[in-house]
């Protein structure tokens, strides 16, 4: 049996390393406020470094698009007392696939 390869990822550990070191510095020096901007940042680099039967995905999610969601979730998460983060991250997990495309 000949195994082929549908998904493929070819990031290295240097680019990465980077990429995440500012991701969490910006969520740290923000307070997590800006930590959608830290997300699309990653998510745009896992995105670029990889494929699906040999076509190159994209992340077009912008961070100004997910903040505005990221501040009623976490107002919904104040007001609930923390029950309303369990809904949070499904809710993140969507948004990150409804982003994701093709490039070509």
């Amino acid at each position: 049996m000949v195994k082929t390869t549908e998904f493929k990822f070819v990031g290295g550990a240097g680019n990465y390393i980077g990429t995440q070191l500012l991701a969490v510095l910006i969520t740290i020096f923000t307070l997590g406020i800006c930590y959608p901007f830290a997300l699309v940042l990653t998510e745009r680099w896992k995105a670029k470094h990889a494929s699906i039967s040999g076509r190159k995905l994209s992340f077009t999610g912008s961070a100004w698009g997910l903040f505005g969601l990221w501040i009623k979730w976490f107002l919904l998460i104040v007001i609930t007392l923390g029950i309303y983060a369990f809904w949070v991250g499904p809710q993140l997990q969507k948004w990150k696939w409804e982003n994701l495309e093709f490039t070509d």
